[in-house]
């Protein structure tokens, strides 16, 4: 695979690897090598590092060639630059790191004419769906239509912006999350198929269980998190139970043992019953052995496990709940930006209508000042939707790194559970084993159980005489 090049479907920061490799949705990237384990080293305008293998989609290589951007088969791109398309079909540029934007490709010579954007829309929407325009609205800027036409003012830069205006929406906005209408746009890749990854599949709220209000997507994995925390705190009570009942059991056989019932018993049959109660002091010895490890190798597992458990899930809980935070925020001033806007298009409108019936100076100064007004408004709509969309990116990309942390906790969680259930059967068959190694001696004395033996020495010790009486002569 070496060699093929791959679009990333979403974008990835970078800072999961030490060398990481950083990329927006849609960028095309040079893959270096692709060794197992989910990790790629790939390369993009002249910098090399790793990315996961699950955020791109490698491009047949047949068709690698032609479905590369025109630029990105010249000579590299300047640091911090970027491409996209507009909605038009023409390629812009983006400097990642001053924000300009610019139609011309941008060049390290020094000098090199750049022709500007107003506004910069290089920042992909939610799962990975570069969209030339905001995702929450298509805005285009009405003053250069609102405006006369006999007006010898300027075109407005805002007018360049690569921007478009919808006859049909593509996306939908749910809780100040934006996702693409199912019939708008293509269909996605999971990020993991197959598998039924956390990470696929809760990006949406849903209903509580009375339906009261809503839960985040984050918070069902969370509470899935705690409940498995709490049942593995209730098995190990289970255990603690399990282990009381052990100790008393061995404290009563031990008990048991030392009655001195039938200790008068003789022969062979007292040396079986004498073993017999003795093998109760030593199945009493092997529960009590059973009760100690049960309690240093299941139960004290199962309850120091992931100590700081509730402290983790905290952490996680409050850093997703931060950025949601934010991108309501955000989202919340894309709204007033754009009332704003419509209100400046609104007053621009009023005012060349005004224009119209009664021609004079003030007005046309008026309409220049509505006008300036608009763009400003305009601007600060696409600055608005810019943090929104970048707050909206590392949302998901937090979103994806968090939700994969939970799915190996929990993986590791029921692991070690099954572990320890596994040394409890162990424990429990052996200590089964040790019981029938007590009761082997005693089946051994009871199957050499002879009466007529026992008979034999007890007369022996007992006997008075063997002389028999006889009767008188006279």
């Amino acid at each position: 695979m070496s060699g093929c090049y791959c679009r990333s479907l979403y974008p990835f920061s970078g800072e999961q690897h030490q060398q990481g490799l950083c990329f927006g949705a849609g960028d095309i990237i040079k893959i270096v090598q692709a060794p197992p384990g989910g990790w790629w080293e790939g390369e993009r305008d002249g910098v090399r590092g790793w990315f996961p293998s699950s955020y791109v989609q490698v491009l047949e290589r047949t068709a690698s060639l032609s479905q590369l951007p025109v630029e990105d088969l010249r000579d590299p791109l300047p640091s911090h630059w970027r491409c996209y398309m507009s909605p038009q079909g023409r390629h812009y540029y983006v400097n990642t790191a001053s924000n300009e934007t610019t139609w011309e490709r941008p060049s390290s010579a020094p000098g090199t004419p750049k022709t500007p954007l107003r506004h910069k829309t290089s920042l992909p929407a939610v799962n990975g769906f570069h969209s030339g325009s905001s995702p929450l609205h298509h805005v285009e800027h009405s003053h250069s239509s609102l405006g006369r036409k006999t007006s010898t003012d300027p075109q407005s830069p805002g007018s360049t912006s690569p921007t478009r205006k919808h006859s049909k929406e593509t996306t939908i906005t749910i809780n100040c999350v934006t996702f693409p209408l199912p019939m708008a746009m293509p269909e996605q890749q999971l990020l993991k198929p197959n598998e039924w990854s956390y990470c696929d599949y809760f990006w949406t709220d849903k209903k509580d269980s009375q339906g009261n209000s809503s839960i985040t997507g984050f918070e069902v994995l969370l509470q899935k998190q705690l409940k498995g925390k709490q049942m593995q705190k209730e098995m190990a009570e289970f255990v603690r139970e399990r282990i009381k009942i052990e100790e008393e059991y061995a404290k009563n056989l031990s008990k048991l043992s030392q009655i001195p019932l039938a200790n008068q018993e003789e022969g062979t049959l007292g040396e079986a019953w004498a073993q017999l109660k003795k093998s109760l002091a030593d199945e009493a010895e092997v529960h009590l052995k059973f009760s100690s490890k049960l309690q240093s190798e299941v139960e004290k597992p199962l309850l120091t496990f992931r100590e700081n458990f509730k402290k983790d899930m905290k952490r996680f809980d409050h850093h997703i709940a931060d950025l949601r935070k934010q991108l309501v925020g955000r989202y919340a001033a894309v709204d007033k930006a754009r009332k704003a806007l419509a209100d400046r298009q609104k007053d621009l409108e009023l005012k060349t209508q005004q224009l119209e019936i009664k021609l004079s100076n003030k007005m046309e100064d008026d309409i220049k000042k509505a006008r300036r007004k608009s763009t400003q408004a305009g601007d600060e709509l696409m600055r608005c939707v810019d943090l929104y969309n970048q707050s909206q990116s590392k949302w998901f990309e937090e979103m994806v790194t968090t939700s994969l942390e939970l799915e190996r906790l929990e993986v590791e969680r029921v692991e070690m559970i099954r572990q320890h259930l596994c040394q409890y059967t162990t424990l429990r068959h052996e200590t089964d084993m040790f019981n029938q190694s007590t009761m082997e001696p005693v089946d051994q004395l009871l199957q050499s159980v002879d009466p007529t033996k026992d008979r034999e020495l007890w007369v022996r010790e007992h006997g008075t005489g063997e002389i028999r009486p006889v009767d008188v002569e006279i």
